[in-house]
C-alpha cells in the first residue's frame, strides 16, 4: 500500500505489528529440508529477503526487482580461465593475510573464537604475522567431551600458546544450555537447527569483555574441507545413468517408500540417492538435506507441503546457484556450498547468535577479494591434504597434532541435552537433528 518496510531481521519487521505472521509454506519446507530457511523466503509469507550479492532500487513506483552485482559461481568461472600462479602457496597466504589486516581493523580489541582445527588456529596465526602481539582466544569445552577426541579444548589450548594468545577455555553445561534455551529461540531470528555453538563462545566473548571478534567460518567451503567435496562427485558418476533415465530413479524411490523401507532401517537419503544422485545439485541436497520431500505430508499439513515444495523449486534453486556452471567438481562443490549451506546457515545463524550478546564477529575467510584469488587454484596438492595451503599460510605453523587430527567440527553436545525435550513430542524415532527441527520450529512460532 505504497510502504516500503525493511530491516535487518525479520523480527524487527514483525515488531512493528504491520505485517503479517502467516507462515510461508515454501520457507518451512525448505527449514525442514535444509535446517535453514533458504532465501529470497522468509519464515513470514508477507517478508522477502533481499538475495545476497543484489541490490533494489526502490522508487514512487515501489520496488524494482533485484539486480545482482556478484555470484560465487561467476567468480569461478571466471578464476578457471586464468593460469595459475607458479607458487600458489605464497598467492595464498598474501592473499590471507591481506583479509586478515582488513578485519582486525577496529578501534577495539579483536578477538579469535579458537576451535582445535586448522581454519580458527590459521587465523591466529595469521593474526600474530599481521603484527597483532595480544590476541584473546576463546574456545569452548563440555562436560561430556572431556577426555574424548571431541574436546576442542585441550588441543585450542597448544595452539594458544604457540602464538602467544591470551586464551581462556569457557565450559558449558546441560543446565546452562537448558536455562539459555529461551532466550536462543527469542534471538533466533528464523528457525534454525543450528548457531547454539556461536551463541555460546559469543556469550564466553562478551563476559571477557571482547566487543569484536574473528572466526573460522569460510575455511572449509574455500578450501574443500567438507565430505562432500569427494562424496558428490563419486555419488554423481556412480549414479549418472539413473539421472539420464530419470523416471527409474524415481520408480526405485517411490517402491522403497510404499514398502516402508524407512520402517525397517533404511535411511531415507538411501532412497533419496536413487532419485536424486546422479546429477551435481541433487546429489548437494541429498549430502546436506535434513528431511527428504516425500517426508513433509508426515511433518505438515500435506497440502502446505504440496504447495510449498511447488514454490521452493528445490532442485531449479540448487541448479540456479551453478550458473554459470563451473567447469571443476571441486569449484561447483565450492560454489553450492558457498551459496547454500555457509550463507543461509552458518552466516545468518553467526550473525544472530553474536549479536545476540552484543558482539561484532568478522569472517576473514569469507572474503570477495579472497575468494578472486584463490577459486583459480583448486584443491591444494600439497601433503596437508584439502586445506594444506591454510594450515602453511602463518609464518610459524600450526602444530602437527592440528593438522594430522581428524575432523570434528566445532560442535555442542545437544543431542544429550534435548533428549527430554524429544520425549516430550512423543516423537524419538527420527535423527536428533530432525527432533530439534521440529522442536524448534514448534517453539519459534509460539513466541
Amino acid at each position: 500500500d505504497g510502504v516500503l518496510r525493511f530491516a535487518s531481521q525479520v523480527r524487527a519487521l514483525l515488531a512493528g505489528g504491520a505485517v503479517s505472521r502467516e507462515q510461508d509454506s515454501a520457507a518451512l519446507a525448505g527449514f525442514y529440508l535444509w535446517g535453514a530457511i533458504p532465501e529470497p523466503f522468509t519464515i513470514c509469507r508477507g517478508i522477502s529477503a533481499l538475495p545476497a550479492g543484489c541490490s533494489m532500487i526502490v522508487n514512487r513506483d515501489g520496488p524494482r526487482a533485484p539486480v545482482r552485482y556478484h555470484k560465487i559461481a561467476q567468480v569461478y568461472c571466471d578464476a578457471e580461465t586464468r593460469t595459475r600462479p607458479a607458487d600458489a602457496a605464497a598467492t595464498i597466504r598474501a592473499a590471507l593475510l591481506d583479509s586478515v589486516r582488513h578485519h582486525l581493523v577496529a578501534d577495539v580489541p579483536v578477538g579469535a573464537f579458537l576451535s582445535a582445527g586448522i581454519d580458527s588456529g590459521a587465523l591466529v596465526g595469521l593474526m600474530r604475522d599481521a603484527g597483532k602481539d595480544d590476541i584473546q582466544t576463546v574456545t569452548l569445552s563440555f562436560e561430556e567431551f572431556q577426555g574424548r577426541h571431541d574436546d576442542e579444548g585441550p588441543l585450542a589450548a597448544v595452539v594458544a600458546r604457540s602464538y602467544g594468545a591470551r586464551h581462556t577455555n569457557r565450559v558449558v553445561t546441560r543446565a546452562e544450555f537448558l536455562e539459555d534455551l529461551p532466550r536462543i529461540l527469542e534471538a533466533m531470528d528464523q528457525p534454525s537447527i543450528d548457531g547454539i555453538n556461536t551463541y555460546f563462545v559469543s556469550k564466553a566473548a562478551r563476559e571477557l569483555g571482547l566487543k569484536v571478534v574473528v572466526s573460522g567460518v569460510g575455511g572449509d567451503e574455500l578450501f574443500g574441507g567438507y565430505p562432500a567435496f569427494t562424496d558428490i562427485p563419486r555419488w554423481v558418476r556412480w549414479l549418472s545413468p539413473l539421472a539420464r533415465a530419470s523416471f527409474l530413479g524415481r520408480a526405485f524411490r517411490r517402491l522403497g517408500t510404499a514398502v516402508g523401507a524407512d520402517r525397517i532401517g533404511l535411511n531415507p537419503k538411501g532412497l533419496a540417492l536413487a532419485e536424486y544422485g546422479g546429477d551435481f545439485a541433487g546429489a548437494y541436497f541429498v549430502r546436506r538435506g535434513l528431511y527428504m520431500p516425500w517426508e513433509l505430508g508426515r511433518i505438515m499439513d500435506p497440502e502446505l507441503a504440496r504447495e510449498g515444495l511447488e514454490r521452493l523449486d528445490l532442485i531449479g534453486g540448487v541448479e540456479a546457484e551453478l550458473s554459470p556452471r563451473p567447469a571443476s567438481d571441486f569449484a561447483k562443490i565450492a560454489t553450492l556450498e558457498s551459496s547454500l549451506y555457509m550463507r543461509n546457515q552458518l552466516l545468518r545463524d553467526a550473525d544472530w547468535a553474536s549479536m545476540a550478546h552484543s558482539l561484532e564477529l568478522r569472517t576473514p575467510l569469507v572474503d570477495s577479494t579472497l575468494l578472486a584469488c584463490v577459486a583459480g587454484l583448486g584443491r591444494p596438492d600439497t601433503a596437508g591434504g584439502a586445506k594444506g595451503w591454510l594450515a602453511a599460510a602463518p609464518s610459524k605453523p600450526l602444530p602437527d597434532e592440528v593438522t594430522k587430527r581428524e575432523k570434528t567440527g566445532f560442535g555442542v553436545p545437544t543431542g544429550r541435552w534435548i533428549q527430554e525435550l524429544i520425549a516430550r513430542t512423543g516423537d524419538s524415532t527420527s535423527s536428533q537433528s530432525r527432533d530439534w527441527a521440529r522442536y524448534v520450529h514448534a517453539r519459534w512460532a509460539g513466541l
